[in-house]
Parts: C-alpha cells; structure tokens; sequence
C-alpha cells in the first residue's frame, strides 16, 4: 500500500482494506468488492486503515447488507477507534461487531 491509497485485497479467506476509507475513496472500494464473492471466513481486516471518515462507516454497512441478502455472515476485525467512534455516534456499533 502506497500510504492513504485505498486497497482492498483478498488474503487467504479475508478481505483486508488498508488506506484511507474516505468519501473520495468509497466508490471505488465499492466497485473493487462488487466483482469479489465475500469471503469465505467471513471476515474483513481493517487494521491497517490510516484514515476513515463517515463515507467509511458506510461502506461497511454497505458490505454487511450484502453478505446478510447472500446469507453470509460477516465481521470485521482490527476496526480502528476513529472509525467505532463514527459508528458510536451513528448508533451502528453493533452491526460493526463492537
């Protein structure tokens, strides 16, 4: 990852999403994983997110709604504070797994 550029990458079982997760990166975040199956564990790292913003929260949301019309379950791990703290005070922290 180039630092602040956005990837989303299939490792192993998982997504895992590094960058920045901005309302200027979502889209394309969103496209990259429309032609992506979910992934089988059923898990999607964001440790190594380096900035967030609400667009962010939404795409999780996003994806969660996906693999729920697919019946895939679907966590995500390593969520960043900055990102909880947005889901906080959206009232979403559950469906964030938090």
């Amino acid at each position: 990852m180039i630092d602040g550029v956005p990837s989303l990458q299939v490792v192993g079982d998982r997504w895992t999403v590094s960058g920045a997760i901005t309302m200027d990166s979502v889209v394309g975040l969103l496209a990259a994983s429309a032609s992506l199956a979910m992934p089988p564990a059923g898990v999607v790292d964001l440790e190594h997110i380096d900035r967030v913003d609400s667009a962010g929260v939404a795409l999780l949301l996003d994806w969660k709604r996906r693999a729920a019309a697919e019946g895939t379950p679907l966590q995500f791990s390593g969520v960043p504070q900055n990102m909880m703290s947005l889901a906080l005070l959206y009232g979403v922290e559950d469906m964030l797994g938090a």
